[in-house]
C-alpha cells in the first residue's frame, strides 16, 4: 500500500509539519476546504480531533474521497506500517491482535469488526454500550440483527437506508450512510456510519470490514434548526421584497388619487387670493373663506392618510406576532387600493363581521398576503367588474374566514396545481415574478391557516384564507 501526501492544512503556520510539508514543496494551506480540491486526492487524515472540523470534511468531501477521524487515522498508521515489516503469513494473526488493541484503546468509539458475511467478529465498549449488549451476545450474530432486529441485511428488508458494508464489498472502498436507530426500545437517534476495508491475503480480497458509528443526531437537530432559521430569514426577505413591488404599484395609483385632492386645493387658494385683493373681506366673504377651508382640510386629511399608509406599508419592520383584528388589517388595505379599483371600474362588495375578529399574527405579512390577493384579483379583472371580501367566522365559532372573490378571467384547471409554485406565472416577461401567490402561501402557513383556491376558467376565482383564532 502506498501512500503519497498531497497536502498539509493547518491553522498554525508554524506547526513543525506544516513548515517541514512546505520545506518538501507539499501543498500547504490555512483552509481545509482547499484539500479537498486537490487533484488525485483519495482521502483526508483529520488529526485535530475537531468534531466540527470532521463533520464539515463530511459535508463538503467530493465523492469518492474518505475522511478518517483522529482516532481512526492511529490505526490506518498501524496497519501500514504491519503491511510494510510483516511478511504475508503473520499479517492476519497480526492484523487480528492490531484491531483488538485498537478496539481497546478506542473503549469510548462505537467500533464494530464485521465479516463479510455480516458477522460480528468484535466490537468496542463504546458499540457494546450504544445496543446495551454484552460482547458475549454479538460476537457471531449478524449487525442488523443487533442493531435494527432484522433477519436479513439493512438493505434487504429497507433499501432506503442502505448499507455500507454491502457497498465497500461491491466496490472495495469505505462506505458511508445515516441510520435511524431506535435505542431503548423508544429513543430514536441517528447515527453516520462509515465502513473501511481491511484486506490481508495476497489476492487483495476483503476479509474484514471496520464500521464505525458516530451519533449525530444533536448535530442533525442544530443544523436542522439552522436550516430552519435561513428559511424563515429568506421569507422574510421576500415578503419584503414582494413589499416593494407592490409599493411600487401602489404609489403609481396613489400618485391620481393625491393629485385630484391638490387641484382643489390651488383652485380654493386662487379664490381666496381673488377675494382678498378686492379689499377688506365682508361677512359673506369670511363664511365662504371658512367653508373652503373645511373643504381644505378635508382633502388634507385624505392626502395625508394616502401618505400615511403608503410609509407604513413601505417601512421595513421586525416580524412580530400579537393579537390583532382583521377588521384593521382589512381596512388599512383597502385604503391603498381602493382608488385603483375605482379607476378600473371594479365595484367592491365588503361584507365584514360585526363583532371584533381577533388571530395572533403579524400585520405586514397579513397585510402583503392579501395586497397580493386583491391585486391579482384586479388584473384579472382589466375591464372592469366585481370584487367581493368577506370577514366572518366559521360555525364552530374556532376559525376566521376570509374569502376574496372576483368575476375575472379566472385560471385554467391545469394551472390549478401550479398556482403556489415559486416562480410560476402565466403573465408575459416583465409582468410578474411569479412570487405572490408562493408568498401568500408561506404567510398562511406561518400564521397556521389554510388557503384554498377555486376557479373556473371565464367565471372568477375565489381564495379562501383560514385563521385559527387568538382565543383558541
Amino acid at each position: 500500500m502506498e501512500v503519497n501526501i498531497l497536502g498539509v492544512c493547518d491553522a498554525d503556520p508554524q506547526a513543525p509539519g506544516f513548515q517541514l510539508a512546505r520545506d518538501l514543496g507539499i501543498f500547504t494551506t490555512h483552509d481545509h476546504r482547499q484539500i479537498l480540491k486537490l487533484a488525485g486526492l483519495d482521502g483526508v487524515l483529520e488529526l485535530t480531533n475537531s468534531q466540527e472540523l470532521f463533520l464539515d470534511l463530511m459535508r463538503l468531501r467530493p465523492e469518492g474521497v474518505w475522511i478518517l477521524e483522529h482516532g481512526v487515522s492511529g490505526l490506518l498508521q498501524t496497519l501500514l506500517l504491519l503491511i510494510r515489516d510483516l511478511g504475508r503469513k503473520d499479517r492476519e494473526v497480526a492484523l487480528e491482535k492490531t484491531v483488538s488493541k485498537f478496539l481497546m484503546h478506542q473503549a469510548h468509539e462505537r467500533i464494530v469488526v464485521l465479516e463479510p458475511d455480516f458477522k460480528i467478529a468484535d466490537a468496542s465498549e463504546g458499540y457494546l454500550k450504544a445496543v446495551n449488549k454484552s460482547k458475549k451476545e454479538v460476537i457471531g450474530r449478524h449487525c442488523h440483527e443487533i442493531t435494527h432486529g432484522l433477519n436479513s441485511p439493512c438493505s434487504q428488508c429497507l433499501p432506503e437506508m442502505g448499507c455500507p458494508l454491502v457497498e465497500t464489498l461491491r466496490t472495495g472502498q469505505s462506505a458511508h450512510v445515516i441510520h435511524e436507530h431506535v435505542m431503548d426500545g423508544e429513543r430514536r437517534t441517528y447515527c453516520d456510519l462509515e465502513t473501511y476495508p481491511v484486506r490481508t491475503n495476497e489476492n487483495g480480497e476483503i476479509v474484514r470490514v471496520i464500521e464505525i458509528w458516530r451519533d449525530i443526531t444533536e448535530q442533525l437537530s442544530s443544523r436542522w434548526e439552522r436550516r430552519l432559521k435561513e428559511l424563515k430569514t429568506d421569507m422574510e426577505k421576500l415578503v419584503q421584497e414582494d413589499r416593494l413591488i407592490s409599493l411600487g404599484k401602489l404609489a403609481a395609483s396613489c400618485v391620481h388619487e393625491i393629485n385630484n385632492p391638490i387641484q382643489g386645493l390651488l383652485t380654493f387658494c386662487n379664490l381666496m387670493q381673488s377675494m382678498l385683493k378686492k379689499g377688506k373681506p365682508t361677512p359673506q366673504d369670511l363664511g365662504e373663506f371658512n367653508h373652503y377651508l373645511g373643504l381644505m382640510s378635508g382633502e388634507l386629511e385624505r392626502c395625508g392618510g394616502i401618505v400615511s399608509g403608503l410609509l407604513s406599508f413601505a417601512r421595513e419592520s421586525r416580524i412580530e406576532a400579537r393579537e390583532l383584528e382583521l377588521q384593521e388589517v382589512i381596512q388599512s388595505v383597502l385604503s391603498l387600493t381602493r382608488h385603483k379599483m375605482e379607476l378600473q371600474d371594479i365595484a367592491l362588495v365588503l361584507d365584514c363581521a360585526e363583532e371584533p375578529v381577533t388571530i395572533r399574527g403579524d400585520v405586514n405579512q397579513l397585510q402583503q398576503c392579501l395586497l397580493n390577493l386583491i391585486f391579482n384579483a384586479i388584473e384579472a379583472m382589466p375591464h372592469g367588474g366585481q370584487l367581493q371580501l368577506t370577514l366572518k367566522l366559521d360555525g364552530a365559532g374556532k376559525e376566521a374566514w376570509i374569502i376574496i372573490e372576483d368575476s375575472g378571467c379566472g385560471i385554467p384547471e391545469k394551472h390549478i396545481d401550479k398556482i403556489f409554485d415559486p416562480f410560476f406565472t402565466t403573465k408575459e416577461e416583465g409582468e410578474g415574478t411569479g412570487l405572490g401567490l408562493s408568498i401568500v402561501y408561506g404567510i398562511v402557513k406561518n400564521h397556521d391557516g389554510r388557503i384554498e383556491v377555486h376557479s373556473r376558467e371565464g367565471d372568477g376565482t375565489s381564495f379562501s384564507l383560514r385563521f385559527p383564532l387568538a382565543d383558541r
